[in-house]
């Protein structure tokens, strides 16, 4: 007999472990989507309509053998998953993938791809008419935001606030921040760090509406638009039974080095919802998602030895508009522009997954 895989979650990590067992277990992909959403390229597609329509696959070509039921999961135990039509799936493996929530425009919050699509557009036409933009957060969503930006509309201002003292703390070397901030003081990106707002502004995030607001350090900030840049949030709160006891307070999980849930044979975990204390990328899930693959693809087939993943020293890929940006990894030290450019800020790998997708 076939063993069933549930994948719980259609995210970078989930649609890479479903392919991969796609010929080797009768796989059931359960993502509440019509499409995955690239969402390493959603900030450009929020300032770039002709990559809009670029940020979303549907899943129809994804797997051969294998299907993808478009459905929430409510409940996921060590043997079943329960959707929320109330129909329970049972599997032989479990593979929770469910990643995690981060506000708009970074990550899209509604499960329609032509909500999604429209939500951008309407986002966008707001853009066009601010003169100032304010960014909450000068981590990598934050300073990406502004990079994209600038790219597309010059003359905007764009402030960035952030109570850290300065960006992308901890990981990283000065000369790496330095050249960011290099970067961002060349396209009139102003940084206000080492404060926060007294208060909120009164309107939605990416809603034209003209405020103004102060810092705990006294400065006073007027803009017509404004996006929260922090906030993630792992996708747990569907664990159940014996799983449950494996979600900590801040709703990660514990992992084994295997990526096994502690005390389970059969059960993984990856991307963002794991407790592994590394930076939350796409690339991240994905290697999750071989390990995970490769061990499932044993112990289907009757081998007891499981490779372990190894978290990746510090690095990253940090573009600043189609041209600019800047990347580091240990072993490697820092490049500037023209390489991020090359590595990720035109294409935003997004021909990886017109292939994967059966769409090239």
């Amino acid at each position: 007999m076939t063993a069933t895989v549930a994948v719980i979650g259609g995210g970078y990590g989930g649609i890479t472990v479903a392919k991969a067992l796609d010929d080797v277990a009768d796989v059931v992909l359960v993502e509440p989507r019509d499409a995955f959403v690239h969402n390493v390229a959603a900030l450009r597609g929020l300032v770039d309509p002709a990559w809009t329509d670029r940020l979303f696959y549907r899943y129809d070509r994804l797997l051969d053998r294998g299907r993808v039921v478009r459905e929430r999961a409510v409940r996921v135990d060590t043997t079943a998953v329960t959707l929320g039509s109330g129909e329970r799936i049972a599997a032989d493996y479990v593979v929770l993938a469910t990643g995690s929530t981060y506000p708009f425009p970074a990550k899209v919050d509604v499960p329609d791809s032509a909500a999604a699509k429209a939500r951008f557009h309407v986002t966008r036409d707001a853009l066009v008419r601010a003169e100032n933009v304010l960014l909450l957060g000068a981590g990598p969503v934050g300073l990406e935001l502004a990079g994209e930006l600038k790219a597309a509309w010059p003359e905007k201002a764009v402030t960035i606030v952030d109570p850290a003292d300065d960006l992308l703390a901890g990981g990283f070397p000065d000369e790496f921040r330095a050249e960011l901030r290099r970067q961002l003081d060349e396209l009139g990106v102003e940084l206000v760090l080492g404060t926060s707002l007294r208060e909120l502004p009164p309107s939605d995030p990416g809603e034209a509406k003209t405020f103004t607001v102060h810092t705990r350090s006294g400065r006073e900030i007027t803009a017509d638009l404004w996006f929260r840049c922090f906030g993630v949030v792992p996708v747990t709160d569907y664990l159940a039974g014996d799983l449950a006891s494996a979600r900590r307070d801040g709703g990660d999980v514990e992992v084994t080095p295997q990526l096994r849930l502690p005390g389970q044979e059969r059960v993984f975990a990856l991307g963002d919802i794991t407790a592994i204390p590394e930076a939350k990328m796409a690339k991240a899930a994905g290697d999750h998602a071989e390990v995970i693959a490769a061990n499932i693809r044993t112990l289907i087939q009757g081998g007891q030895e499981l490779v372990s993943y190894q978290p990746a020293a510090p690095g990253i890929a940090l573009p600043l508009g189609p041209s600019g940006g800047a990347s580091y990894a240990l072993g490697m030290g820092m490049l500037g522009a023209e390489q991020t450019s090359e590595i990720k800020g035109a294409d935003l790998r997004s021909g990886v997954y017109t292939d994967l997708f059966g769409l090239a």
